[in-house]
């Protein structure tokens, strides 16, 4: 084709192609009508929780957040993934601009003259045998070098979109990676949220059962007291000292239990932390978070769980799937060539004279292909569907984890209230009991039955602050924790962010 004739083509194709790009199908209709507000709210608003774990107001508990964030190797793996969608997008988007790589090549012939082209020469009587007869000489051997310099390119035109809808349906992963990453965030920091209170937990109930062990040491003295006596019978002293073996049996399975927490928490940290001890001291006090949640409408949940977002953009990368495969089933135009410079000298390599051009125009159709490309079609509007009812599913199940959270939420906020009231009633007859015993009006057994009625409330209620904050943590999860929309950049993942290091 003359090139004055090959340009105009191209340009027009150009055109064609954008303006008969193949659009990807609607979303398919899978979520019903979303309510207008949660049934469990206490206060209606949007709700944006940035840091949200420092509404348990615990310093120790943001240090070992921080920690967790800085080392903690799901992340660094979440974070590799993106990494790997982002690659698969940039490779995508390739077939947008055309291919072009430079050319520099040597070619050099040497054959025999009986062979190749020598010997169909004397096939025509044109050979050897004939030098009389036209006056050439053929030499024994043939040979000729050629040196090349150029640039081959080749272009597919995006005539139908095909391209275009892979590099969108990329991009949608991309961001659908991004969401997941962002997923398995909230995920670690829920799970160290949690481990951190089994932890206080453990800790306070190891020290209850330590002052229940006193108390029962001292009631076994009384008993054995009372028995060499004769105050009171062999029931009675057996009585204290099986007490007595009970509670001290539980101090070693709270040890097992905080060795696990505390080993677990090792893990979400990223490392061996034999100084945990200065990382968790003593004294742990998160806050029992008592104030109202406010738990925001649906639509702003579909904005701030990653997990929501992650779902929707795996539906719009099946939607451009399903408008590439279509584009498969239309032809292609493609353009391809070389120019360079040529030559079997190479000082006149660099000759203008010797320059050279190769340009094709193709058009390729499918025709026959067993089907393959229409099952490719099929294939991709079945991912489609599979994509939009997971969304669907999602969106549902979000919306039933909040009204189900702001239940629990309420529950464990009752229950923890009753059980205050019931620990401070059993601690004003402790030390009611107390008095009386340094009066000399009440007996010491009193006393000691009293203080151990007070420290199991005191364990009971523990247990009951530990579940208020599990209750919590499961809003704030519900919720997205502290995914926002206009924190979204903030939060993005990057390569450098994370560390594995063990230190």
């Amino acid at each position: 084709m003359p090139i004055r004739l090959l340009f105009p083509v191209i340009v027009g194709s150009l055109i064609s192609a954008c303006s008969l790009t193949l659009k990807p199908p609607p979303i398919p209709e899978s979520v019903a009508e979303l309510p207008d507000e949660f049934a469990g709210s206490e206060v209606v608003g949007s709700y944006e929780p940035l840091e949200w774990w420092q509404t348990f107001a615990d310093p120790v508990l943001d240090q070992v957040i921080e920690a967790v964030l800085a080392s903690n190797f799901d992340l660094a793996g979440a974070v590799a993934r993106v990494d790997q969608a982002r690659a698969r997008e940039r490779i995508a988007k390739s077939p947008a601009f055309p291919l072009l790589q430079p050319l520099v090549g040597v070619n050099d012939f040497d054959t025999p003259t009986n062979a190749g082209i020598g010997a169909q020469l004397d096939e025509l009587g044109l050979g050897s045998g004939a030098d009389g007869a036209v006056g050439i000489a053929l030499p024994d051997r043939l040979g000729l070098t050629t040196y090349t310099i150029g640039a081959e390119f080749a272009y597919e035109l995006d005539f139908w979109g095909r391209n275009r809808n892979d590099a969108r349906a990329a991009g949608a992963e991309r961001l659908a990676s991004e969401a997941d990453y962002l997923t398995a965030r909230m995920g670690v920091l829920a799970e160290t949220v949690r481990t951190y209170l089994e932890i206080v937990n453990l800790r306070h109930q190891q020290r209850l059962a330590g002052e229940i062990v006193e108390v029962f040491q001292q009631r076994k003295s009384l008993a054995d007291s009372l028995y060499d006596r004769g105050l009171t019978d062999r029931r009675g002293l057996f009585a204290a000292r099986r007490n007595l073996r009970t509670a001290q049996a539980e101090l070693p399975q709270i040890e097992a239990l905080l060795a696990d927490a505390e080993g677990r928490l090792w893990v979400l940290m990223g490392g061996y932390r034999a100084d945990l001890a200065d990382v968790l001291p003593d004294s742990l006090t998160p806050s029992a978070a008592l104030d109202p949640v406010p738990a925001g409408i649906p639509a702003d949940l579909l904005g701030q769980r990653p997990d929501v977002s992650a779902a929707r953009q795996r539906v719009e990368a099946a939607r451009y799937t399903v408008g590439a495969r279509r584009a498969d089933l239309l032809p292609k135009l493609s353009l391809s060539g070389s120019i360079g410079l040529q030559s079997t000298e190479a000082g006149e390599l660099f000759d203008p004279d010797q320059w050279f051009r190769n340009l094709s125009l193709n058009l390729l159709g499918p025709v026959f292909q067993g089907s393959r490309l229409r099952s490719n079609v099929a294939l991709a509007e079945a991912s489609l569907n599979e994509a939009a009812a997971a969304f669907g599913r999602s969106v549902v199940t979000a919306v039933n984890e909040v009204e189900a959270a702001l239940v629990g939420l309420e529950a464990s906020r009752r229950r923890h209230s009753l059980l205050a009231s019931l620990a401070e009633e059993a601690q004003a007859e402790a030390a009611l009991q107390e008095q009386r015993y340094v009066s000399g009006v009440g007996d010491y057994e009193s006393f000691l039955a009293a203080t151990h009625t007070f420290l199991g409330t005191q364990s009971v209620l523990a247990t009951a602050a530990r579940d208020l904050g599990y209750a919590r943590l499961v809003l704030h999860r519900a919720l997205g924790g502290a995914w926002t929309a206009n924190q979204r950049e903030a939060l993005q993942p990057q390569s450098s962010t994370l560390s594995t290091s063990t230190e």
